[in-house]
């Protein structure tokens, strides 16, 4: 995260075990409403634009009037994260662990495509909210009932979401050298006078697409945990 979190005092605020307090007159919102107020503000304007004056400032109220709802930036930012993750994908109705990581994968991409700041600061040792903890409980459930060991089914679900949040940022134009932002055909430019140093780079044509890269690194990755789970098959 961006700023220091105090993770007690985070967790108590996201879990509901904090209690309200009780001092001064009736407060003019809820915690849902100054989330989903940041939440807009970073969707706008990004992430830099957040802070607690401006949040404040939205719900029209002083800052020292926000300290009421949270105590500082890095638990604005906790229930902002916490408001934008959505509900977890439902994958009662997928059928086969394969479709329902897909699921899983394309609501994440979806999710992180609605709001662009979340990959990058869902990152890192911090504290969940119940709302987020469901996703990865949702994706857990897809491998249920495969041979994969517990360790193994986390670690293939953190495959899946870093491969989700890998090609989420790789679709920033200009990320990569092949992509068509501003600096695209300046590094094409280069790779071509530059060709005996790069002879593949310079050569290659296609211009992959974050789509394509996604889903051609999903299968990849899904393919690898078939194989794994086919050889602990016993055969019938």
């Amino acid at each position: 995260m961006p700023v220091n979190e105090d993770r007690k005092a985070v967790a108590e605020l996201l879990w509901g075990l904090r209690k309200p307090s009780s001092r001064g007159p009736r407060a003019a919102f809820d915690l849902d409403q100054v989330a989903d107020t940041a939440v807009k503000v970073a969707d706008a304007e990004g992430l830099e634009a957040v802070s607690m004056q401006r949040i404040a400032a939205e719900l029209g109220f002083t800052k020292m009037a926000l300290y009421r709802y949270v105590k500082d930036k890095a638990e604005l930012i906790a229930v902002m994260i916490e408001a934008a993750v959505g509900e977890a994908p439902e994958l009662g109705g997928v059928t086969g662990w394969r479709a329902k990581l897909e699921e899983y994968a394309r609501e994440l991409s979806a999710a992180w495509r609605l709001h662009p700041w979340l990959p990058s600061i869902t990152a890192g040792d911090r504290v969940m909210g119940p709302r987020e903890t469901a996703w990865p409980e949702s994706a857990l459930g897809a491998l249920a009932g495969t041979p994969l060991t517990e360790r193994e089914r986390l670690e293939a679900i953190m495959l899946v979401s870093n491969h989700i949040r890998a090609t989420h940022a790789a679709a920033t134009p200009g990320t990569q050298i092949w992509t068509a932002g501003e600096a695209g055909p300046v590094m094409r430019d280069l790779l071509l006078r530059n060709a005996d140093r790069f002879p593949l780079l310079a050569t290659t044509q296609a211009v992959p697409s974050p789509a394509t890269t996604r889903e051609f690194g999903l299968n990849a990755i899904l393919d690898g945990l078939e194989h794994a789970i086919a050889q602990r098959t016993p055969e019938h």
